[in-house]
Parts: structure tokens; sequence; C-alpha cells
């Protein structure tokens, strides 16, 4: 099963003399986690000017991974959630390859504070005032796949021997809603019923680069702007609805940053940093969202 596992795991389309596989078999991590995410929506309905900011908490968690030959498992723990004090639910999904890469994002959250404004009126959400669910997904081609490799700063299964760069293109999107809570339907029967809906379809490309420094340090920053070609955005209160204006020069915006560094062959340790944000102008509803997500990491591999 090794030898098997080997010839897998050896086997690269890269130019070895800019990425190559590390030593070690076993690769074991131990890594912090942060995420948070933000929803600013602005509109006019029924001639009223409606403006809203909201923030989820954030989720923070301690994980444990192994990966031996590829194959990794991993564990993670939100010492949050186990006191009873995070309940929203969230699932990244992250996949490097050499030619492709796809980061993906569902959130289903009740955390949801902040301010909401319609007219005159001015509305103080709490937690469990408001329920969210949210999809990110982005998914990018690398040109230059042989000499560039955005696995190395971001999951450590390859090294960046040389620095390289590449031009990349994908698409992205973004949707979900926000809507009133049950609780405080009852709690407050008389508060308006909003929601916001939000979907959006972009395509683009943008520029990513690994910088090598003294064969220990890595330095990653890659953008990838896209051009909204489909959007649904729509705000609701009390059945009174606003879909979206005409379209106009809407941006959906991807950002990655890494820098690893390596003690030794067997030693690492580094900080990754994934963003998707938008940026809109329309005067008939403009949703905008600002999701990221933190990680910074300590690792060891071993048996050469």
């Amino acid at each position: 099963m090794d030898s098997l596992l080997a010839v897998r795991y050896l086997r690269t389309s890269f130019d070895t003399n800019y990425v190559a596989r590390p030593e070690g078999r076993l690769t074991l991590k131990i890594r912090g986690n942060q995420t948070g995410n933000s929803v600013h929506a602005k509109g006019t309905v029924n001639d009223l000017h409606f403006k809203s900011d909201l923030s989820t908490s954030h989720k923070t968690t301690i994980s444990l991974a192994a990966a031996y030959r590829g194959i990794a498992l991993s564990y993670s723990l939100n010492p949050a959630k186990l006191g009873g004090f995070y309940k929203d639910y969230e699932l990244n999904i992250d996949y490097y390859g050499s030619r492709f890469c796809i980061n993906a994002n569902y959130q289903r959250a009740s955390s949801l504070s902040g301010n909401i404004e319609y007219g005159e009126e001015l509305r103080r959400m709490e937690k469990n005032d408001a329920r969210m669910k949210m999809y990110n997904i982005t998914a990018y081609y690398i040109f230059n796949h042989r000499r560039y490799s955005v696995a190395a700063p971001f999951t450590q299964s390859y090294i960046q021997r040389r620095s390289a760069g590449s031009w990349l293109a994908g698409i992205s999107y973004q949707g979900g809603n926000i809507k009133a809570s049950d609780e405080l339907k009852e709690r407050r029967p008389e508060a308006k019923d909003i929601r916001i809906s939000f979907g959006h379809f972009g395509i683009g490309g943008g520029y990513g680069y690994n910088l090598v420094l003294a064969k220990k340090w890595l330095f990653h920053i890659s953008a990838m702007p896209t051009f909204i070609v489909y959007n649904r955005n729509k705000i609701t209160v009390n059945d009174e609805r606003r879909n979206v204006g005409r379209m106009r020069f809407n941006m959906l915006f991807n950002e990655r940053a890494a820098i690893v560094y390596n003690f030794s062959p067997r030693y690492f340790a580094g900080a990754t940093l994934v963003m998707s944000n938008t940026l809109f102008n329309d005067k008939a509803v403009t949703v905008n969202q600002n999701k990221w997500v933190v990680r910074a990491f300590v690792g060891m591999r071993l048996w050469k």
C-alpha cells in the first residue's frame, strides 16, 4: 500500500526546478482558524430608504491534521460551541490542485447583529433576531501550472523552490438570504417582516505570485476580480419587494495571501488569508458581502 501511495504522491506535472514534494512522508499540523462575515444592504422599498449593516460572530477553532503520502485527516474543536456560546454552522471545502483550485463555503448563522434602517425607523438587531444562509464558491484555472503551486503556501503539500507567478482565469458565485427569525416574530409581532436575498455570478481573471526568499521564506499574494454577469439581489419589506435595477459596473473580488517559514526541511510555520467581497453600483438594491478566513499553523514532517 505504501508503494502504491508513493507512486501517486511522487508523480507530478510540475517543473521540479521550481516545485517539488517535501521529503517527509507524514506531515502533522496544529492550526488555529478564525472566520467572519459581514453583509451590508441598501436600497429603496416603497419609496422609503432601506439600509442594513449586519455581521456574524467570529468563529474560532483549533484543528489537528495528519497527512500521509497526500491523504489527510483532520479534527477541529470549537471551544465556544462546546460552551454553548456559538450556534452557527459553517463548512469550508478547499481543493488546491496543480491546474485547478476551488474554494467553497456554506454558512448558516443566527449570530447576526447590527442595525437596520427603514424610513425613519431604526431597529437594533441582536443575536437570534435573524437567520442567514450563505454560499460562496470560487474556481480558477492556473496557466503557469508547471512552475507555480497554490498548494505550497496553503496546504504545504508541495515546496516552492523558486519564485514564480501565473495568470488566473475563473468564476465566482455568492448567494443566500437573510430573514427575521421566528423568535423575533413571536416577541415583536408588530416588527416589519424584512428579507434580503442575493445571488450573483461573476467571470474574470487575475494574477498570483509566490516569492521565495533565502530558501526559507515563502510569500504568496493573489487577486482575481470577476465581472458580475448575473444578479438577482432583492429586498422585501412586508411583501413590498424591490429587485435589483439594470446591470451596472458590478464586481466580485477574491483575494488570497499567505506566508510560510521553513525552519528546516522538517519544521515549518505560517499563516493564510482567503477573502471574498463585492463592489456594487446600483441605486435600486445593493448587497455587499465581506467573507474572510484566517489560519495560522505550525507543522512538522517525519520519515524521509
